[in-house]
């Protein structure tokens, strides 16, 4: 009988070094995931701030295509009036025309008339000093009649009573005459005066006359252009209406977009969550598999952190010690902001303690190890007093390059960071992207380990290592 050979027990050490690994790896390609749907996110909340301003100016706008398109619907009724009363008064001008023209034509006939009127009165005139001198005539006539009757004595007495008959009649005649004289020179003047307007008043005749085609033409064309203002308003009002008609439509649809984006945005806030969740979980496999002796590529690394966190806890106890600073101060939570800083910049009590003594804890691992882009102790509060030299610069008048080369000072109260300062477990490893300013990320490890004061728990210390 043959036997088949039996399969040797797998080594319990080199799982754990597979699960390790893959733990690491695990939470660097969810971390990736999770920059990823952060990046969606920012953008999503982006584009609905964007489509809210823009929801905002469509309502404004069709709030004035309502105001436009009532105002268009007044223009309309106004052109629709004036029109009516354009051709109202077009008539009434025109009416009026014709009587100034038949007026025009009278007044020209009354001056051509004239000088034949003031014939015949010249005419009356004449025969009215005929009728004067044959009345003086006749009164001569009498006079001598009068003298001759009374030379004939009685026989001339009634001859005498007719010469006074004559001699009163003939002189009434030249009182008439007179008075006919007196009228005529008045009736002469009137119509030397009546004749002088006339010629006036035919002048300016003849330029309504010559002028009445003229203001037919440009009531006419009044009349036209009216009419096309009104027609133009008509189509107007409708432009304005389907215009309105659009904007509604615009409308519409941005709150659908909007609706939308909504529904994507709470998706990946979602999907963000749950993503942060699974590099908890992930960065939870890796400390059990390290805790149960998995060697993964972090486990030097774990070592140097967590040495380096003892070494800072001793020379705290050490200052603390030597009265350099109290209990109290050691752990200040009181953050002064330093007036001016972008990013803003704090200090506590304990900051010039920390300023004198870890650089020469922090300086020499980063000398060692190019591999590690920072090495730093924080609070439980996520504030960094004292960084590496290199990340303690100056601030300038530009945040961008503050917010990469002035990190000291300051508060990283981000989910890493918070971790990192509160974590009380032997370490805690991450994987995040760092965010270096202007929108740049690197991908990294934090390894981190608690640091204790006389039993206190006052942060921890991290290092940041590229992947």
């Amino acid at each position: 009988m043959q036997h088949t050979p039996e399969l040797a027990a797998p080594n319990a050490a080199e799982e754990l070094g597979h699960l390790t690994r893959a733990a690491t790896s695990l939470g660097r390609e969810t971390v990736d995931i999770g920059g990823f749907l952060q990046n969606l996110d920012d953008r999503c909340h982006a584009q609905l701030d964007s489509l809210g301003g823009v929801q905002n100016h469509t309502k404004n706008l069709a709030t004035n295509s309502e105001r436009m398109v009532q105002a268009v619907q007044r223009m309309t009724e106004t052109a629709d009036e004036a029109i009516d009363r354009v051709e109202k008064s077009t008539s009434f001008i025109a009416r009026n025309g014709q009587n100034a023209q038949e007026l025009a034509e009278w007044v020209r006939s009354v001056h051509s008339e004239s000088t034949t009127v003031e014939e015949m009165l010249q005419a009356v005139r004449l025969s009215n000093t005929e009728i004067s001198d044959i009345a003086w005539q006749v009164h001569i006539l009498a006079v001598n009649a009068k003298i001759e009757a009374a030379r004939a004595g009685q026989a001339g007495k009634g001859f005498s009573i007719v010469a006074d008959s004559v001699s009163e009649l003939s002189q009434k005649t030249a009182d008439a005459a007179d008075t006919i004289s007196a009228t005529v020179a008045r009736l002469s003047e009137w119509m030397a005066r009546l004749h002088q307007g006339a010629q006036t008043t035919s002048q300016k005749a003849d330029e309504v006359l010559d002028r009445s085609a003229e203001a037919d033409h440009a009531l006419s064309e009044i009349e036209q252009r009216m009419g096309s203002l009104r027609d133009d308003a008509h189509g107007l009002s409708s432009e304005t209406d389907a215009a309105k008609e659009s904007v509604d439509q615009v409308g519409g649809a941005i709150q659908t977009i909007i609706t939308s984006v909504k529904d994507v945005t709470n998706g990946v806030d979602e999907a963000t969550r749950r993503c942060n969740t699974l590099v908890d979980t992930s960065e939870n496999i890796l400390q059990h598999s390290v805790a149960l002796g998995g060697d993964g590529d972090d486990s030097e690394m774990i070592t140097h952190v967590q040495d380096l966190a003892g070494r800072i806890s001793e020379v705290f106890e050490s200052a603390l010690s030597r009265g350099r600073i109290s209990f109290e101060q050691l752990f200040d939570e009181s953050y002064q902001p330093i007036p001016g800083t972008n990013p803003e910049q704090v200090t506590t009590a304990f900051t010039k303690l920390t300023d004198s003594l870890l650089p020469a804890i922090q300086e020499p691992v980063l000398q060692n190890d190019p591999n590690i882009a920072f090495c730093a102790a924080i609070d439980r509060n996520g504030y960094l007093p004292t960084h590496n030299q290199k990340f303690s610069q100056p601030q300038s008048n530009d945040p961008v390059w503050n917010a990469g080369n002035c990190r000291n000072r300051r508060i990283f109260n981000d989910r890493v960071g918070l971790k990192a300062g509160q974590n009380q477990a032997p370490f805690l490893l991450q994987v995040y992207r760092r965010d270096m300013g202007g929108g740049n990320f690197v991908l990294m490890k934090d390894l981190s380990a608690p640091i204790t004061v006389r039993g206190r728990h006052w942060g921890g210390f991290r290092i940041g290592y590229k992947i």
